[in-house]
C-alpha cells in the first residue's frame, strides 16, 4: 500500500522561485521541482478501505480558495541537520482547512500527529551536511519570497518508498470553492468502487 497524505500542490512560478534556492549546500539531496508540495496531514501507511473512507470523508470539506505566499528558509535538526525548507506566510484558511482534515482523520482513528502543524516545502534531505553550511546556506537565502499564489484545491497524494521522496501521485483531488472549476476539476469521480489505487 503507498504511503498516503493529503496536500497543496506548488504552482509553476512558486516552483521555479524554489528551484532557484537549488545548490550550495554539501550533503544536500535536491528535491525535484516537479515533487515540490506542502503536506497538510500525514495519514502514512493504510489500508485500502482505510484509503477509501478518508477520500469519502474528504469529500465533505468545502472551504474557499485562497492565496499563499511562500517565505523564508529554514532547517529541521538543529545539531544534526536533515533537511532545509521554504517557509509559507501565515494564512488563516491555509490553518483552518488544515484543521479540518486533521479532525476527519481522528474521527477516523487515524493517531494525531505529534508534531505540530507547520507548513514548509522541502527543498533538500541532508546527509552529513554540517551545521555551519546549513547556517550559512541559509543566511544567504534569509529574505527568500515567492508573488502570492491561489490554492485552488487540495490532493490526497501518495509516495512509494525511494530514496529522497518521490515520485508523488495525485491519487485524488478536491477544488477549492471559487477555484477555477476547469482547472480544479476531480481527478476521480465519486462513485469509483475502488477509490485509491493499490
Amino acid at each position: 500500500m503507498p504511503r498516503l497524505f493529503t496536500a497543496l500542490e506548488i504552482p509553476r512560478d512558486a516552483a521555479l522561485s524554489l528551484s532557484l534556492l537549488r545548490g550550495g549546500l554539501p550533503g544536500a539531496r535536491w528535491i525535484d521541482v516537479e515533487n515540490y508540495h506542502m503536506t497538510l496531514r500525514f495519514i502514512g501507511d493504510v489500508e485500502g478501505h482505510v484509503a477509501d473512507e478518508i477520500a469519502n470523508a474528504l469529500d465533505r470539506v468545502h472551504r474557499p480558495s485562497f492565496a499563499l505566499t511562500l517565505s523564508g528558509v529554514g532547517a529541521f535538526g538543529q545539531k544534526k541537520p536533515h533537511a532545509v525548507w521554504a517557509g509559507v506566510s501565515f494564512s488563516p484558511d491555509l490553518a483552518a482547512l488544515q484543521a479540518e482534515i486533521e479532525r476527519i482523520c481522528q474521527r477516523l482513528g487515524i493517531p494525531a500527529d505529534p508534531r505540530k502543524f507547520m507548513p514548509h516545502v522541502t527543498l533538500a534531505r541532508l546527509r552529513n551536511s554540517s551545521p555551519l553550511d546549513v547556517a550559512q546556506y541559509l543566511s544567504a537565502r534569509g529574505n527568500f519570497s515567492t508573488l502570492p499564489f491561489r490554492v485552488g484545491r487540495f490532493v490526497l497524494m501518495s509516495s512509494r518508498d525511494s530514496v529522497g521522496g518521490g515520485p508523488y501521485i495525485v491519487e485524488e483531488a478536491w477544488p477549492l470553492s471559487g477555484a477555477d472549476s476547469r482547472a480544479s476539476s476531480r481527478v476521480a469521480s465519486a462513485s469509483d468502487a475502488s477509490r485509491i489505487m493499490r
